[in-house]
Formats: structure tokens, C-alpha cells, sequence
């Protein structure tokens, strides 16, 4: 479980900020290097969409580092929002050995 308040930025933010504004790119011309539609880049820069394993593949390649990375961005994200929208008080524990 992620011990913090506040939730990770979406990957689609990180990929904007740190990867496409960073070397001055375009959605469209990111999106054209990828082999993807531009409208599903944008769906994912803009929080709608998370990237999907074959989506960090092409990441790794076109930015020079590792799909792990991407996926682990997607899945930090991902856990963070369902341990806030799981009650856990309502799941039975089956840790206990009966004797």
C-alpha cells in the first residue's frame, strides 16, 4: 500500500511534462513516432486513458528508457486510487489457521 495523502500525478501528466514539453514536441508529432492516433495520445496526457503495456514499450523506445517505468507510473496511479475506494472493514480476513 502507498502511504501517502495526495495521489500520483496521472502518467499521461509525467509523459506531457517531462517528456514532450521538456524536448519542445507536438502531441501529433509524439503521436505520429508512436504509430498511434493522436486523439488516444491526447486521451492519455489528458488523464482519460492510462498506458498500457504495449503503449510503454513504444515509450521506452521513443524516450530512451524502460517500459517498467511507464508501467510502474500507470500502477502506482492506479493502486493509490483503489486503496481510497476500497472499504476494507467489509473484507473477511482468511490469515488466521484454524487449530
Amino acid at each position: 500500500m502507498l502511504k501517502r495523502g495526495l495521489p500520483p500525478a496521472h502518467p499521461g501528466e509525467i509523459l506531457k511534462e517531462m517528456f514532450i514539453n521538456e524536448r519542445n514536441l507536438t502531441i501529433t508529432e509524439v503521436a505520429k513516432g508512436l504509430n498511434m492516433a493522436r486523439a488516444n495520445l491526447s486521451s492519455i496526457i489528458n488523464g482519460h486513458l492510462g498506458i498500457s503495456p504495449e503503449l510503454a514499450v513504444k515509450l521506452s523506445e521513443a524516450f530512451g528508457n524502460t517500459a517498467q517505468f511507464w508501467v510502474n507510473l500507470q500502477n502506482n496511479y492506479e493502486l493509490w486510487h483503489a486503496e481510497k475506494k476500497i472499504n476494507r472493514t467489509t473484507i473477511r480476513h482468511f490469515d488466521q489457521v484454524a487449530i
